[in-house]
């Protein structure tokens, strides 16, 4: 599995337009780097990948306002109520911008809005969909979450100076006169530069920055909470929880942080497969030494069978036999049949005619339907005997020896 994030250029998106790219398989670490046209980026594969566009600093402002309450970020009256709240701070008409609300972002208090050219961002968003890439998450660059933090980016002849925090994002020139205009930062606020303006920015920050590669700082600002992804480019209700839960299984998956939870999962599969196996074991045997006790008090009992084939109907003939043999009265004579039959019968009626055959016994005149048999064979059945009516015969043979 293997994701896409691309970076936008704050101008239009055209068909041979260079865009930096990362392919990552677990969000953190990049497995390739490079930059392309839209036409020739790579493909996002696997089951949980996505394809994520991070929108650069530089065509993105940042605003603070205050929502009237009962105002959501699905809310139908979102857009109109954001144009009349900024329409005095845009530099542009409003129709012409897109806005997107801070993640969880709470009604009657005060929420970030991130604003951007609409038509830019919808000329990007089309140009990745029409080349077969289609966006899952559109990201800040970056954003107004956690500490603050100093980035120098860019090239030498263009370097800029990135300070991010939940305080805002503020985007100047990487030279010494935009230092008065950074608000007030902690001593120990992080200094972060890519390789090629690092001298750059240890010149005029007079301190010595962290080396940070591009590819990492996009994928970094991939994980944020922000998606641009609102109002027009807001998928359907399916698409977005289709969206959330690839992306929170992906992240399951993939994030260190879940690796215990991954390891724990796994544990316990292994742990009840190996208890079904040990149950399905443990009853296999008690099966087998039942099986094993019954053909040995089968031989025991009855020396002269050698094969067995089926234990307990074996036994009921051998001891049929035997009793037979013996002169011993069973369930299967009818002398026997006759006793329990002549019990159960309704009073006054008396059999007209008696067959047997060695197994079952067949007697005329005592039922005249089924419905009148009823009683007597409830009383056949609750003494062992299995019994049905057929015509005007009563058939009855013993179910189990008795």
């Amino acid at each position: 599995m293997s994701s896409l994030y691309v970076l936008l250029p704050a101008t239009p998106v055209t068909a041979q337009t260079e865009l930096p790219y990362v392919l990552s398989s677990d969000g953190r670490t990049p497995t390739t780097q490079a930059a392309a046209p839209v036409a020739l980026l790579p493909a996002a594969s696997g089951a949980g990948s996505e394809v994520v566009l991070v929108a650069p600093a530089a065509a993105l402002s940042w605003h603070r306002v205050e929502l009237p309450k009962g105002l959501g970020p699905r809310s139908p009256r979102l857009r109109a109520v954001l144009e009349g709240v900024l329409e005095d701070r845009l530099l542009d008409e409003p129709e012409n911008l897109h806005f997107a609300l801070e993640p969880r972002g709470q009604a009657g208090g005060p929420v970030w809005v991130s604003v951007c050219d609409r038509g830019w961002l919808r000329d990007a968003v089309q140009a990745l969909e029409s080349a077969g890439r289609p966006v899952s998450r559109i990201v800040p660059e970056f954003a107004p979450e956690g500490d603050p933090a100093l980035y120098a980016v860019g090239e030498p002849d263009g370097a800029r100076l990135v300070c991010a925090g939940r305080d805002g994002v503020y985007l100047l020139p990487l030279t010494a006169a935009s230092l008065g205009l950074l608000p007030t930062l902690p001593e120990n606020t992080p200094v972060v530069a890519e390789p090629a303006v690092a001298t750059l920015a240890e010149q005029v920050l007079q301190h010595p920055p962290q080396l940070q590669q591009p590819a990492p700082r996009l994928l970094q600002a991939a994980r944020s909470r922000w998606d641009l992804a609102q109002l027009e480019f807001a998928s359907t209700g399916r698409d977005r929880a289709f969206k959330k839960l690839s992306t929170g299984w992906a992240g399951f998956l993939r994030a260190p942080q879940w690796r215990p939870a991954r390891w724990g999962a796994v544990l316990l599969v292994a742990v009840q497969l190996v208890g079904l196996n040990a149950w399905a074991w443990k009853e296999r045997s008690a099966l087998a030494s039942k099986r094993d006790a019954t053909r040995t008090l089968l031989t025991q009992t009855f020396p002269q069978v050698r094969a067995v084939v089926d234990a307990p109907v074996q036994m009921e003939r051998e001891v049929a036999a035997l009793r037979q043999a013996t002169g011993s009265a069973s369930g299967r004579d009818l002398e026997t049949v006759l006793g329990v039959v002549a019990t159960s019968a309704p009073p006054g009626r008396t059999a007209t005619a008696i067959e047997f055959n060695g197994t079952e016994v067949r007697l005329r005149g005592l039922a005249g339907n089924e419905a009148e048999a009823k009683p007597l064979l409830q009383g056949l059945r609750s003494q062992g005997y299995a019994a049905n009516v057929q015509g005007d015969t009563l058939v009855v043979r013993p179910e189990a020896q008795p």
